[in-house]
Order: structure tokens, then C-alpha cells, then sequence
């Protein structure tokens, strides 16, 4: 795991000793002791391989724990996964037993023979898991965003934009999903993010296609037509005029790193 990778799956993390750097999408996390990260499914990461750690991996996907419409709205709404405006990093170091209680449980269902309880069991000592972090976390320098109209606003792009990026890069598209005018969406995103919907845009896009450069071995005119682009120029000059780089560049110099 040294390499990039990326799962379709969520992913936490709890580096019990050391200090590595971890890195989510191309932006290094720096980690402490009894740190926990939460990272979202389809996310590209790297763990530091300039130093040794010891540690809990802990994965789950969508189909084993939304069992009910309530399951759903949780892990949708959960700042754990779904924090606006970072990666969710807890320190634990005032609780751990709470945590390593909850994870040996989990441990000791796993070695169990499965049995028609064993999936609501684990499923339970999971859901605990995430209501103790996401308590925590709300403790440690979190920015609470207030929920109004715009905080909707906020959310129902940044749900579009996963569902229509490759077809749809222009702003307009988002705001009739919206039903809202551009310049109200703008008003919108600039309030909770500090950035205009073009700039959100943008950020996805180039996301995505760093993901593959790093993440597969795709050739450039593959990507640039898996992304939406009619012509693998048209892609190129889009990807140097964000990122001062050519896509082949890129993917170099970071595998090489």
C-alpha cells in the first residue's frame, strides 16, 4: 500500500505509534500518535514509506451498512466522511480504551464462525464506532457551518457534481439542476466554501484526472475521453492551465516521487 491505490470502499484508519505524512488525493495529512482518519470511498491515498507505523485498518462498504433508510441518511450526513471542508482527522488520545474496546469486539466477532447475527453485530459495533468519532470530533477545531439555504445549496451541487462532472462543466447545467440562478449559486458557494461554482468545477474535474494519471495506467487519450473531452488537446491544455503541468508530466513526477 505504498503505491497509490484507490477503493471503493470507506476506509478509517487509526495510526496508533509514529507519525507518518498520509496522503488523501494528492494533499499530505501530517498524523500523530492515536490519530484516526476517515476516507472517503474513491479517494487516492499513499501511506508514508519513510516511516514505520503500527496501526487499525478498519473497511466497510455501502452494501453492509445501509441496511435501512435511516443507515443511509447517517453515513450521507456523517461529518466524518462527508466533512465540507477537510479530511476528518481525530486525535483520540484522551480516549483510546473507548475506540480499542469497540475495535477488539469487532476483532473477536470477525474470528467468530458467521452466523445469520454476526453481520447485524459487527454492523452495530461499527455504527458505535462512528458516533464516539464523530462526538470527538466536534471537540477538536471543528468548523461548524451553519445550515441554512445556502449550506443547501452548497450540498445539493456538491452531489451533482459526482453524478454529472464528465458530461457537465459548466455552471449553468448545476444551477438549473438547482433550480436556482448561477449567480444565486455563486452567492451560495462563496459563502460556504469560499469559491465560485467554476472554481468547484474545476477542482472535481482536475481530481478525477489526477486520480487516473496516479491510479491507472490509462493512456492520456483514454482519460481525456473517459473525463468528457472531445479531443485529448482539448484536455491537455485544460490540465496545464490548472496545474502548469502536462498530464504526462504529472503522472511522472509523481510515480517518481
Amino acid at each position: 500500500m505504498l503505491v497509490p491505490h484507490r477503493a471503493d470502499f470507506y476506509q478509517i484508519l487509526w495510526f496508533q505509534d509514529s507519525s507518518p505524512t498520509h496522503l488523501v488525493d494528492f494533499n499530505p495529512i501530517k498524523t500523530g500518535t492515536n490519530t484516526l482518519l476517515f476516507i472517503n470511498k474513491g479517494s487516492v491515498q499513499i501511506f508514508d514509506k519513510n516511516k514505520d507505523f503500527k496501526g487499525k485498518l478498519i473497511l466497510f462498504t455501502d452494501d453492509f451498512f445501509c441496511k435501512s433508510d435511516s443507515d443511509t441518511t447517517f453515513l450521507r450526513s456523517t461529518i466524518l466522511f462527508n466533512d465540507l471542508l477537510s479530511i476528518s482527522q481525530i486525535n483520540i488520545n484522551d480516549s483510546p480504551a473507548i475506540f480499542g474496546d469497540i475495535v477488539k469486539n469487532l476483532e473477536t466477532e470477525l474470528a467468530k464462525p458467521n452466523d445469520t447475527y454476526q453481520s447485524d453485530i459487527l454492523r452495530n459495533l461499527l455504527h458505535n464506532f462512528l458516533l464516539h468519532a464523530e462526538r470527538e470530533r466536534r471537540k477538536q477545531n471543528f468548523v461548524e457551518i451553519k445550515k441554512d439555504v445556502e449550506l443547501e445549496y452548497a450540498i445539493l451541487l456538491k452531489d451533482s457534481l459526482e453524478l454529472n462532472f464528465v458530461s457537465h462543466k459548466n455552471v449553468g447545467f448545476y444551477a438549473n439542476q438547482i433550480a436556482i440562478t448561477p449567480k444565486r449559486l455563486n452567492q451560495a458557494t462563496s459563502k460556504v466554501f469560499g469559491k465560485t461554482p467554476k472554481e468547484l468545477i474545476d477542482e472535481r474535474v482536475l481530481l478525477e484526472c489526477k486520480r487516473l494519471l496516479v491510479h491507472t495506467k490509462e493512456s492520456i487519450k483514454e482519460i481525456s475521453f473517459s473525463l468528457g473531452f472531445e479531443e485529448p488537446t482539448n484536455f491537455i491544455k485544460y490540465f496545464r492551465k490548472h496545474t502548469t503541468k502536462t498530464p504526462v508530466e504529472f503522472r511522472e513526477e509523481f510515480i517518481s516521487a
